[in-house]
């Protein structure tokens, strides 16, 4: 598959904007495009180094990324919109030629634990972060707090919900790649709710 190491994590269900412009990425839209194949490619998190230049290191887990619309732009360029659908795992990858390629397999979930515990506590976590959010914005002058992370209006199905969630909460790289990688939706919960302790913990710890 073609893939696309990137500065940031692309989860199932989310939306993709991407600007392409280096040689290698527009070898590779145009590949997607050939009719040949489906226009798909694959999303993992760089790990150390940079998206220009190639030579970074990768992480296995990453994202089926489908695109949806592409326009053409002078100068060899694409704006390109895609849509996360599976998560993914390399088992080899490739030599970068003319663009990264992995041998990958789907890797979907398994069934996991109910999470309905998990899922309270983290409603309860989410409000405690924001309320410590808008207690620090106030004392450095700032007027209009960050909004509340919505957790209102999610999917029945454990997986997509689980993946909702990553995306809403305020958590960082990191934590968003652990909970990619985790094996259900109970355990990604289960990682969501470390990560948000963490930034409470630190939030507490500023406003002392």
């Amino acid at each position: 598959m073609p893939m696309f190491p990137l500065g940031a994590v692309l989860l199932p269900g989310e939306p993709l904007s991407l600007q392409i412009f280096e040689p290698r990425y527009v070898a590779l839209i145009q590949d997607c495009l050939d009719g040949h194949r489906e226009p798909d490619f694959g999303v993992v998190l760089i790990e150390r180094g940079h998206e220009v230049g190639g030579g970074e290191v990768r992480t296995e887990v990453g994202t089926v990324a489908r695109i949806v619309d592409v326009v053409e732009l002078p100068g060899s360029r694409f704006r390109v919109r895609c849509a996360g659908t599976d998560r993914l795992h390399v088992d080899r990858w490739l030599p970068d030629d003319p663009y990264p390629r992995a041998e990958v397999r789907i890797r979907p979930d398994d069934a996991g634990a109910d999470d309905t515990a998990l899922l309270a506590g983290l409603r309860e976590r989410a409000a405690r972060l924001h309320e410590l959010t808008t207690r620090l914005a106030r004392r450095n002058g700032i007027r209009r707090p960050p909004p509340s992370a919505s957790l209102a209006e999610l999917s029945a199905d454990p997986t997509t919900r689980s993946y909702e969630l990553t995306a809403r909460l305020p958590i960082g790289l990191t934590d968003r790649q652990a909970a990619l990688a985790a094996p259900d939706p109970h355990t990604r919960l289960a990682t969501l709710t470390d990560a948000v302790d963490d930034a409470i913990a630190m939030m507490e710890f500023r406003l002392l």
